[in-house]
């Protein structure tokens, strides 16, 4: 899987101007929240509320990539380039809908013409060179895939009162621009909730571990690779989009492995450096940033990933970052293989639904509070949290897979995995964050914080996502399955 094309980045210094934002496109105790049994709440107890009516505020585009998985070994490095020419082309469309609303104002057929109808056609390109490359390997490219080239326009949130009712106040600009002139598409007021207001439990939270006598591995192991200390930061996306610059079209914050840049070789990774306290784990932990849009202008304010892609404001490094793997329910686990990779949540699930939405959000002190499309509001001495507990069933062959998922899989409800998998320790992520509370007030949100997302997903919570790769070396991986067997606590 690895890339001999180099293209080496310098770890990025943070550097922070006052100023205003560069303008965007369109101008308590410790709990560990753990979700065993599924990947996703089944009954969102926030839905999102849409209009018809409402502006076009961003575009919905089927994920061809979710769609790919059979696709032949030597033919995904061209596949995953131009899934990256797809994620491109969405971009662009995006920015072009978020610059031409005087335009869209005087004609109704503008976006279908103008934006979403070339949109297709290059989307259709994109799609015949994909089909074409996996039957040049050997496989069987899916002829439906054609049916994936359309996108849709979807309108803007409407900001309701606590009868329901629109408001009407001009907070959502019909493209996720609010009234805070940070420059960014979103969020809204409407992406927040007080967090005393969250049913608790209402996410399969339980400590993770095997109930009493069920023969459950009810070890842990903990990993420290600090909190980025190193300014370690990049858009790029090794997993997803190997060999592309910019890749994710967000920031990420890296522990753990030093050399991760889209360029980036398994045999790179080996051989660098780690932010771990334990040198033997060179794995690598990844992010995106969360950033307060408080007018600050980072180091990224006119780059692409950054603020010309809409992702604005300062950077928070979390106050902490506890990485640490836990055991199965049912049984025994099994070394992880070297270069295993793993993505959970979903980078585009406000576009593509929640069925692969996973992480959460939460605050301390009140973490039996779990909430997967809303940011929390935290009381006065309370910090923000972001939970993230990874698939932990693998398929026993592969390091990944065509869309980076079916090589893994979560545990059933019974806590087992399914027909075919294997339990391997499952890696839980908490970070939590010192930030200050926005105010949210008669619709509106002042001084608000989010995460990096792509352009048109308008920084929704539920896009919040986190990837592993596994670079921990044989002794190490050795060490971590008999904690976790043996019923220790290590680290």
């Amino acid at each position: 899987m690895g890339r001999t094309t180099r293209k080496r980045r310098t770890p990025l210094a943070t550097k922070v101007v006052a100023g205003a934002a560069a303008l965007a496109v369109g101008g308590g105790g410790l709990v560990w929240a753990n979700f065993h049994a599924s990947a996703h709440e089944e009954n969102p107890a926030h839905n999102r509320t849409r209009s018809a009516a409402a502006q076009v505020a961003t575009i919905d585009c089927p994920d061809v990539g979710q769609q790919l998985s059979d696709v032949p070994d030597r033919a995904r490095g061209e596949v995953d380039g131009e899934l990256a020419t797809m994620d491109s082309q969405i971009t662009d469309a995006y920015q072009r809908l978020a610059t031409t609303r005087q335009a869209q104002a005087g004609d109704a057929r503008y976006v279908d013409n103008a934006i979403l109808g070339p949109l297709k056609d290059r989307r259709k390109a994109v799609i015949d060179r994909i089909q074409l490359e996996i039957n040049r390997a050997g496989g069987r490219a899916d002829d439906n895939l054609d049916d994936l080239a359309p996108c849709q326009g979807q309108p803007a949130e409407q900001p309701q009162d606590g009868d329901g009712q629109d408001q009407g106040d001009g907070q959502d600009q019909g493209d996720g621009q609010d009234d805070n002139g940070n420059g960014a598409a979103g969020p809204v007021a409407d992406d927040f909730i007080d967090i005393a207001d969250v049913e608790p439990n209402s996410r399969n939270s339980q400590n993770g571990l095997a109930a009493d006598g069920d023969g459950g591995s009810t070890g842990t192991f903990t990993t420290d690779c600090g909190v980025n200390e190193n300014n370690l930061f990049n858009s790029d996306n090794l997993i997803a989009a190997p060999g592309v610059d910019n890749g994710a079209h967000h920031t990420h914050d890296y522990v753990g492995n030093q050399d991760n840049d889209a360029f980036s070789s398994d045999e790179d990774l080996a051989n660098a450096d780690t932010s771990c306290q334990n040198q033997g784990d060179r794995s690598t932990y990844y992010w995106p940033v969360l950033r307060l849009q408080d007018g600050t202008a980072e180091f990224d304010a006119n780059e692409q990933g950054g603020g010309a892609e809409g992702n604005v404001g300062r950077i928070l490094k979390p106050a902490q970052a506890e990485l640490r793997f836990v055991g199965n329910q049912q049984g025994d686990v099994v070394a992880m293989p070297r270069f295993l990779r793993i993505i959970t949540g979903d980078a585009k699930s406000f576009t593509n639904g929640d069925a692969n939405a996973n992480s959460s959000w939460s605050c301390t002190g009140f973490e039996d509070r779990q909430v997967t499309d809303k940011y929390p509001l935290c009381p006065e001495g309370s910090q923000v949290v972001r939970t993230s507990n990874f698939q932990s069933c693998w398929d026993g062959q592969n390091i990944d897979s065509a869309n980076h998922r079916d090589h893994m899989a979560f545990v059933q409800e019974d806590g087992g995995c399914p027909n075919g998998f294997q339990a391997i320790p499952q890696l839980q992520v908490r970070l939590v964050y010192d930030i200050p509370t926005p105010t949210v007030e008669n619709g509106q949100v002042r001084n608000p914080y989010a995460v990096d997302s792509f352009p048109e997903q308008l920084h929704k919570p539920i896009t919040d996502h986190n990837d592993f790769i596994n670079v921990m070396d044989e002794d190490l991986m050795n060490e971590v399955v008999d904690c976790i067997n043996s019923g220790e606590d290590c680290q």
